[in-house]
This record gives C-alpha cells, sequence and structure tokens, in this order.
C-alpha cells in the first residue's frame, strides 16, 4: 500500500566547480595542456591571453570558495527566465583599469616565456623489421604472410603467439591458406633481420641466435653457446659449480663464457619499445634550485596559462546593454553567452587554485625534507606521510595524495616523484624514528659494497642494520630488498 511520509536527511554533494577542480588536480602537467585545448574548443567563451594581459573577469579565490557551497541552476527558458538578465557584472567591471600588458617592457622579456620543445621523429620497431622485409625478394603472398607475423611480434622482439594461432589469424582476417611449415620458414627468415635475436619464442632461442652471430670458433663463444643449450636452467639459478664440473671448464674459461652470454640483450626491441613511449619523457611539475644555501621553489610555466574571457563575447553583451532588450532571440543568446563566460571564469579559477594548491603542497614537502634537498643524501630524510603533509596545509589528506601520485619535481640530484619523499618510520635503539627510506639507502649501499663472490644473505644484512642501531626483522629486511628489485644472495654472486 502506497502512503506518504516525510524523511530527513542530511547530504554532502560536490559542486560542479569543486568535481572540475579535483580533477584538474591530478592531471600531470603534460597533460595539462591537453585539457586546456579541449575546454578552448568546448567553450569559444574562453581564449589565450595576448601580451600577457591578465583576465579582466577574474575572481579572488574567497568568492570562488563562497561558490562551491551554491546549487547551480540550469535555466528553464521561460519568459521570467529572459526577463531577468542581468549582465551589469559582465560590462562595467574593469572597464576603466590599465590592461597589464601596457605596464611590460617589451625589451625584457618574460622568464617563464614558454620555449617551443623539439619533437623527436622516430622509427617503430616493427617499421624497423618491416623496411627489412621489403628487401626481400617475396611474392605478395609470403609477403603478407611474413607482414601478419612481423606484426604478431611483441613490443620486446619475441613471438610468443602460437604458429596454429597465426595460420587461423591468416585464414579469418586475411583470407590467405596457409600451413604450420612455411610460417616456420618465414620465421627463420625473419630471425636473420636486425636486430639479432628478434623474433624467438623464449630467452634462450634469442640468446643463441645472437651468439650465432659471433664469432664460431672463439672458445667463448663455443662454451657460451654449450652452456646455454644443455645448462640454461642452471646458468640462470648461477648454479656456475655444476657447469663448471660437466663441462670440465677452468675458472677464467667460465668466466668467458659467462661474460659472453651477459654481453646479449635479452630484449632485442627493447631500445626501440622504450623510445617510442611518452612514458619515457617526464616533465617537471616543480623546480628547486640551491640559491647559495637557500631552497627556491618555482612551478612550472606550463602549469600557469594566461587564459581569459573573450572580448567578443563581452562586446556582444555590451551591444544588448545598449539595445532595447525586447528581441526573445537577443536574450537566447545572452544567455548562452552568459552560460559560457561563467564556465570560463570557473575553469579560469580553477586553474588558478590548481595553482595555489600545488604551490603550498610542494612548499609544504620541500620544507618538510629541507636537508635532502640541500644535500641529495637519503639518509637525511625524514619520516613522512599524507596526514603530515595535510595537517601543514590544511588541505584534505585525498587532495595531497592527487598531488603526491602525479607530479615530479627537479633538483639538482635529479627528477623525482613527489611519491618518493612519502616514507612510513622505523625505530632505532635510541628510541629516535628514521625514514624507512633511510634504511633502504643503507641497504642498498651494504650490497652494492659486498663481496659479490660471497654475497651476503638477508640473516647477514639484517645483523649489519641491527647492529648500526636500527630495529628490524629479517622478513623486513627480504620486504625493503624486493622493494629495491635486488635479488636474493645466490643470485647475487658473480665469478
Amino acid at each position: 500500500m502506497l502512503k506518504q511520509s516525510q524523511q530527513q536527511k542530511l547530504l554532502q554533494k560536490l559542486s560542479p566547480q569543486q568535481i572540475q577542480l579535483m580533477k584538474l588536480l591530478q592531471v600531470p602537467t603534460a597533460v595539462l595542456e591537453e585539457r586546456i585545448k579541449e575546454e578552448l574548443e568546448e567553450n569559444p567563451a574562453l581564449e589565450y591571453g595576448e601580451d600577457g594581459q591578465e583576465e579582466e573577469f577574474k575572481e579572488t579565490t574567497e568568492d570562488f570558495e563562497a561558490k562551491e557551497g551554491e546549487e547551480d541552476f540550469e535555466p528553464d527558458g521561460s519568459e521570467n527566465e529572459y526577463d531577468n538578465i542581468d549582465i551589469s557584472e559582465y560590462v562595467s567591471e574593469g572597464d576603466d583599469d590599465i590592461a597589464d600588458y601596457r605596464l611590460r617592457d617589451d625589451n625584457y622579456p618574460d622568464p617563464d616565456e614558454s620555449r617551443t620543445i623539439p619533437v623527436r621523429v622516430e622509427t617503430t620497431f616493427h617499421d624497423h623489421l618491416l623496411d627489412q622485409l621489403g628487401m626481400l625478394s617475396l611474392d605478395e603472398r609470403r609477403t603478407r604472410i611474413a607482414e601478419q607475423i612481423i606484426g604478431s611480434i611483441d613490443d620486446d622482439g619475441y613471438l610468443r603467439r602460437e604458429v596454429s594461432a597465426i595460420v587461423d589469424d591468416l585464414s579469418f582476417s586475411q583470407n590467405v591458406q596457409t600451413e604450420e611449415d612455411e610460417i616456420r620458414d618465414l620465421i627463420k627468415l625473419i630471425q636473420q633481420f636486425d636486430p639479432p635475436g628478434v623474433c624467438c619464442v623464449d630467452l634462450k632461442e634469442c640468446l643463441v641466435l645472437q651468439l650465432k652471430r659471433k664469432n664460431p670458433e672463439d672458445p667463448g663463444v663455443l662454451n657460451a653457446t654449450q652452456i646455454l643449450d644443455n645448462y640454461f636452467d642452471e646458468f640462470t639459478k648461477k648454479h656456475y659449480e655444476k657447469i663448471q664440473r660437466s663441462l670440465n671448464l677452468t675458472d677464467d674459461d667460465l668466466k668467458e663464457a659467462i661474460g659472453q652470454i651477459i654481453r646479449l640483450n635479452p630484449k632485442p626491441g627493447g631500445n626501440y619499445s622504450v623510445m617510442n613511449k611518452a612514458e619515457s619523457y617526464v616533465i617537471p611539475d616543480f623546480f628547486i634550485l640551491n640559491n647559495v644555501g637557500k631552497l627556491e621553489l618555482s612551478l612550472n610555466s606550463k602549469n600557469a596559462p594566461d587564459l581569459r574571457i573573450s572580448e567578443g563575447y563581452r562586446d556582444m553583451l555590451k551591444e544588448y546593454d545598449r539595445g532595447d532588450k525586447k528581441d526573445k532571440r537577443q536574450k537566447e543568446a545572452v544567455l548562452f553567452i552568459k552560460q559560457k563566460i561563467d564556465a570560463a571564469k570557473w575553469f579560469i579559477d580553477a586553474i588558478k587554485q590548481r595553482q595555489h594548491t600545488l604551490l603550498s603542497t610542494m612548499e609544504a614537502i620541500m620544507n618538510y625534507q629541507y636537508d635532502f634537498f640541500l644535500t641529495g643524501d637519503e639518509t637525511t630524510m625524514r619520516p613522512m606521510i599524507l596526514k603530515d603533509i595535510a595537517d601543514i596545509t590544511q588541505l584534505d589528506i585525498s587532495t595531497v595524495s592527487r598531488v603526491a601520485n602525479s607530479k615530479y619535481v627537479q633538483t639538482e640530484f635529479g627528477t623525482f616523484k613527489l611519491k618518493f619523499f612519502f616514507s612510513e618510520s622505523l625505530s632505532t635503539d635510541s628510541g629516535e624514528e628514521v625514514s624507512t627510506r633511510e634504511v633502504k639507502k643503507i641497504l642498498s649501499d651494504m650490497i652494492e659494497g659486498e663481496n659479490k663472490r660471497k654475497p651476503l644473505s638477508d640473516e647477514n644484512l639484517t645483523k649489519m642494520l641491527q647492529d648500526k642501531g636500527y630495529n628490524i626483522a629479517r622478513r623486513t629486511v627480504a620486504k625493503y630488498r624486493e622493494q629495491l628489485n635486488i635479488p636474493v644472495a645466490r643470485l647475487r654472486k658473480e665469478l
């Protein structure tokens, strides 16, 4: 049975401006320019400023925050909506102000002026293989089959797709009937391409093919080929004593054979794939300079674009303000213009708020890890979690997380992701709290300085850290070693 009832609920909703700000905040500098271009295409009332002219319709941060709680209503198109159009704030604000660009000296350019970044034009790994295929005298049918094989090769240079699957692909997609033997013959042909080791099914075949390109009469190459052919598992597990006994090799012979193998390329296509990945290019969001012992923080100029409201849209509002204001079509156009101008103002405010949040967050991180930015020594880093920076900046932890997860800072000691500076704490014998980053750095230095003939086990590393005063368990040492991508002692052994 249906009945009416009253309920009281407490709801919290994000305004469109807040959602827009959160989305912009997590966008890195490399993507921000594309995001601004999208907004410029969608909103004709927004445009880039010229000659440094600032936005004449700008609102203060306080106004922006005050509007966050307001609820937005779309015009319903009624007569009252058209009759109550107020455009005074759009046509009177800033009319008598002197434009900022009139106060500039053109003889001294803006130090943050953006410069053109050259774009690298490169040949992809698959294009490189197709170019070599074009040098062979193959008929059209075999060329199409070879192109299908090359297209099935992974970015690292391996052919991990089954031969039977390639036969099916050619039959269904290319309408080419072939046999597995013909596919294997063309695979052997492609394996002769550059780089050596391409189009192999596994690491063992890849390394053996590379050795075959070398001098077959070299004893080191012969021994290395025997090791890979007959003792590949023992080699990967570094059971060198067993290999040496089985092949009756001297220490020097074994060392030369191992040297031949480790100089091979386990990923023939790796060099090409890395060059063509956009992620390999890091654009820093912040710059920290050491000016005679004083750190100076600056924001990448690409994070501070010069945006403004279109003068043409403002002129249209002025023309409407001078008219009789009775034409319904004109009123509809003015409502559209107002909506676009409001959207542009919100976007500009969100960009400014983004700049303010980025700078305040980075400044708090810089002051918290001041010693590291001065010296570059990881052992000077303090334990720091998201809550520490949130308390300093009076921002929400989720906001700090958005900044830390996608932004980079360039220092004198390299470019780091902001997440790098966050770490948990670990206690010492004296009760002092130290950063786990410091412990990982000491652990890494210990392993780097160990005797590679007798690498340090996790138990030995634990004892050495405990001797230095760090309260740490063996399983924690193993966890830190894995986080540093350092293998176990047996796999670190060298001849």
